[in-house]
């Protein structure tokens, strides 16, 4: 793929942002689009709400009337979006998309699921930041949603397993 995805803000009649969600999610599906279009959120915070003396926890939307896709920009996948019902246009000059920048991605909080690591089941990897530290292991099992991950860890002749954070551990060069 030439370009990379970024995010983009679309914004939508108030009130149809899970629908516009759900329906872009449904094109993507049936068209098989999962390499233009590849995720589709609506933001959200729990908010504690106190009415009548009782307490409880709602989820609002953040950012009412807007849904956040992270797409690779193309004519298709623009038309796909700009023809989805509810959709009102994308947030940008004219009908031109202005993708976020990486410092506004961060400040809506939108991907902090999104990790990567450079090592892989089976690879040798060392331990750092704990009592471990400099002892090597090979990787069992690695758990993004978690941030961990299962090492298999030789010390003073036995193995031991280990379950780590994501970076308390760096990939050995071959």
């Amino acid at each position: 793929m030439s370009q990379a995805a970024k995010w983009y803000v679309v914004h939508t009649y108030s009130g149809y942002e899970n629908k516009v969600a759900q329906n872009i999610e449904k094109v993507v599906e049936n068209r098989n689009l999962h390499d233009l279009i590849l995720e589709v959120k609506v933001p959200t915070e729990k908010v504690t709400e106190i009415t009548d003396g009782k307490t409880k926890e709602v989820e609002r939307k953040t950012y009412p009337g807007y849904v956040l896709l992270k797409m690779v920009y193309t004519d298709d996948s623009w038309y796909v979006v700009r023809n989805t019902r509810g959709v009102t246009g994308f947030v940008g000059p004219g009908s031109e998309p202005t993708p976020l920048s990486e410092e506004e991605v961060k400040a809506l909080g939108v991907e902090i699921n999104s990790v990567q690591v450079n090592f892989e089941v089976g690879d040798q990897v060392q331990v750092c930041g704990t009592a471990m530290d400099g002892f090597v292991g090979i990787v069992q099992k690695i758990n993004i949603e978690d941030g961990t991950v299962d090492v298999l860890v030789s010390m003073f002749g036995r193995d031991t397993q280990a379950n780590l954070a994501l970076n308390q551990v760096k990939k050995l060069d071959d």
